[in-house]
């Protein structure tokens, strides 16, 4: 016999041995209906879920999740790693005033290679700010126990999408994530859309913190209507916008300094002060303006208030936000049906991002579609991590963000702000597949450094055993025939991991 076919025999007997213990063990006991309903409700199997599903059933757990009794508590290493960094655990405005002070100190420097090293040493450090704030995101995805609020969170990160490449905003990107969006990915839509507008990121990535009455910009406020509230198509003018952005004129960011604020007599008590976030009426204009066909006295802040309440409550938002979500989570192309009763729910609730949520995972159309959404590259990575490893504390999240560099969607790196597409299509070339083929051996061969801490030189030996009792309950009865042929081929455990991950039947959900 040959050796191949010698390791195909013994690979045989091994798995025949592992499924036999596996199944001699309590079940978890999932449908096909059930484990499809879970990889969209989650980003991907592992004990933790399956095992929350099996106590709680799909209402109870849909229920605790909306409602966000999970929590965010990480595990005990996940939660020490994140805290260790830089980027975490220094607050945001004590960044602003260390990069300020460098670069102060940087031009004092004469021209040459002193210069030339400082610069070098300032731009790493920003580098690796930006770096920090991309894996605690992927870490939070993969061990986050409310798996439903972790995609909203990438959802909505994407939805008001910034870009860590600009500027400042690599330093502000933790103070986006934790500030912004996370405490506010269940809320009520209309506080997300006000905690991106006050988020230092969003101002300076859309160019609002220079918008002035004696310069006045329009970009912020053209995206604040296009992308993030009404769509393209809402019927809303440039006059809207041209509007828009004279009501949000004032809106910035605090000066970066220990300097106490002067203002005039008369503006003070009309200067509002978040964090970071400053109202400046020295900056503002005041006279009255006219937003989709409705008045708005000149009065300063409370301009911007009743612009994003006029906004939010519009049919035209409510369409907008239902069918970002059905896209998303159900299909390319969500039926008219499922994104008008989402919609629905949206005006009647005052845009309760849970109460739209609910009514989409309640809905027969996700059971419908259940195996035909392509998962896009954060969708793969971490699904497959969350599978291969299972809860197990990696040390290094560095690969995750090296992986997704390579199949072009790393956090926080989309130039544009329209956010990275949600359909099929963008993620599924022969291109993307291939690379996708490597990522699967790199997780299934225990060729990665995940488990190696950043910096250090040992190397950490092994690689998953993904034929576990959750692997036989859970994903081997719902496999697909060609799945199975190719898992059939494997002759070691490592290719075998290798052809499961990288499987159409887990690059879908």
């Amino acid at each position: 016999m040959r050796p191949t076919a010698l390791a195909a025999l013994s690979l045989s007997a091994t798995l025949l041995i592992a499924s036999t213990l596996a199944r001699a063990s309590d079940h978890l006991n999932l449908s096909q209906d059930d484990a499809a309903w879970l990889r969209r409700d989650s980003f991907g199997l592992d004990t933790a879920i399956v095992t929350q599903y099996r106590g709680l059933g799909r209402k109870g757990l849909l229920e605790k999740q909306l409602d966000d009794r999970l929590g965010d508590a990480l595990p005990i290493p996940i939660a020490a790693q994140i805290a260790s960094y830089e980027a975490f655990h220094t607050p945001p405005g004590s960044l602003l005033a260390s990069l300020q002070q460098q670069q102060q100190q940087i031009k004092a420097i004469p021209d040459g290679p002193e210069k030339m090293a400082a610069k070098k040493a300032l731009q790493m450090r920003g580098n690796q700010l930006g770096l920090q704030a991309q894996q605690a995101e992927l870490l939070h995805a993969i061990y986050g126990p409310n798996q439903l609020k972790e995609q909203l969170v990438w959802f909505w990160l994407n939805h008001f999408s910034v870009y860590a490449g600009k500027g400042r905003v690599r330093w502000e990107l933790a103070d986006y994530e934790q500030n912004a969006i996370r405490p506010h990915a269940l809320g009520k839509f209309r506080d997300l859309v006000m905690a991106t507008l006050e988020s230092p990121a969003m101002l300076e990535f859309l160019d609002n913190a220079q918008n002035a009455k004696s310069h006045v910009n329009e970009n912020y406020a053209r995206e604040l209507l296009e992308l993030h509230t009404l769509g393209v198509s809402a019927g809303y003018t440039q006059q809207d916008v041209q509007q828009l952005a004279l009501i949000l004129t004032g809106v910035g960011i605090t000066p970066a300094n220990d300097k106490p604020p002067s203002f005039n007599r008369k503006f003070a008590p009309l200067v509002v002060r978040n964090g970071l976030f400053e109202f400046n009426p020295q900056r503002h204009d005041f006279s009255d303006k006219v937003l989709l066909g409705k008045p708005i006295k000149g009065s300063g802040f409370d301009e911007v208030k009743r612009a994003i309440d006029l906004i939010v409550q519009q049919p035209a938002c409510a369409q907008f936000i239902s069918r970002k979500l059905a896209e998303y989570f159900v299909s390319d192309q969500p039926s008219p049906a499922l994104v008008a009763n989402m919609a629905r729910t949206f005006r009647r609730s005052g845009g309760d991002i849970a109460q739209v949520v609910r009514v989409m995972f309640e809905s027969h159309e996700l059971s419908a579609s259940a195996g035909k959404k392509f998962k896009d590259p954060v969708q793969f990575v971490v699904s497959s991590v969350r599978l291969a490893f299972d809860g197990t504390p990696i040390a290094n999240a560095q690969p995750l963000v090296g992986w997704l560099n390579q199949l072009d969607q790393p956090p926080f790196g989309r130039i544009t702000p329209d956010g990275w597409p949600l359909d099929n299509a963008s993620w599924s070339s022969s291109g993307q597949m291939a690379k996708r083929f490597d990522i699967a051996r790199a997780i299934g061969t225990g060729n990665n450094q995940l488990f190696t801490p950043a910096g250090s030189t040992a190397r950490a030996a092994g690689f998953p055993m993904l034929t576990t009792r959750l692997y036989y309950d859970a994903i081997e009865p719902y496999l697909s025939p060609a799945t199975r042929d190719a898992l059939a081929q494997a002759t070691s455990q490592q290719e075998w991991n290798t052809f499961l991950l990288s499987s159409p039947d887990l690059n879908y959900r």
